[in-house]
């Protein structure tokens, strides 16, 4: 594995290398931000920008959404992953988020974590896009770009992953860190083996992997 000095040497390089990056998903309210992001799990974040303008158009807040059939709900988010069950979560969360927290979109991990569809995962992005928080997300892209590079073992788990960067990173790197890696990940792919590797940073990360592993 890398150390964790040569971890942010490499985050820094990809950075460098991506230059200024951002959240994919279009800019919404706080509740709409949520649901959006409920919306890209397992989906593309083009597939849910597609969809999102007219359920917005039509469920602008948690009391529209709430109210709303879900089979008309299903009928707009057809073409993104899930769906179903999908449409059944995001019911359910403006529901809540309606009756029980006034409208308001919970500014802690604990309180969106306990919304329908909205894992760690989803907690993470809203904290940091939305609230401007410290955390980071780890989704397909970032876990893939973190077991390539060598920051983490193979087998480890998303919250390994998010364990590793945020102990190696300043808090306020962090946000900047996990869509530098997403763009990076969609730039690169990370199923090349090494002899057909393009990214010289991948190469690179895979000399001081050998380098490390023949001190131990």
């Amino acid at each position: 594995m890398l150390t964790d000095k040569q971890i942010v040497w490499a985050i820094h390089q990809m950075e460098e290398e991506m230059g200024p990056v951002g959240p994919s998903l279009d800019p919404r309210t706080p509740f709409q931000y949520l649901v959006s992001v409920i919306l890209s799990a397992q989906a593309t974040d083009v597939s849910v920008n597609k969809v999102t303008p007219t359920l917005f158009a039509k469920y602008p807040e948690p009391k529209d959404l709430m109210a709303a059939n879900v089979t008309d709900v299903e009928l707009i988010i057809k073409s993104v992953g899930l769906f179903h069950n999908k449409a059944r979560n995001i019911i359910k969360t403006a529901r809540i988020v309606h009756e029980e927290l006034n409208d308001v979109v919970p500014t802690d991990r604990k309180g969106i974590m306990a919304l329908p569809g909205a894992g760690r995962k989803t907690a993470n992005v809203v904290l940091s896009d939305v609230f401007a928080q410290p955390t980071f997300a780890v989704d397909t892209h970032v876990s893939a770009i973190s077991k390539r590079l060598h920051f983490v073992d193979q087998s480890a788990s998303p919250l390994q992953v998010e364990n590793k960067i945020v102990s190696v990173l300043q808090p306020e790197e962090l946000h900047r860190a996990h869509h530098t890696m997403i763009e990076f990940g969609r730039k690169y792919s990370m199923k090349l083996t090494p002899d057909k590797e393009v990214c010289q940073l991948i190469i690179d990360c895979d000399k001081l992997n050998e380098e490390n592993e023949a001190e131990v």
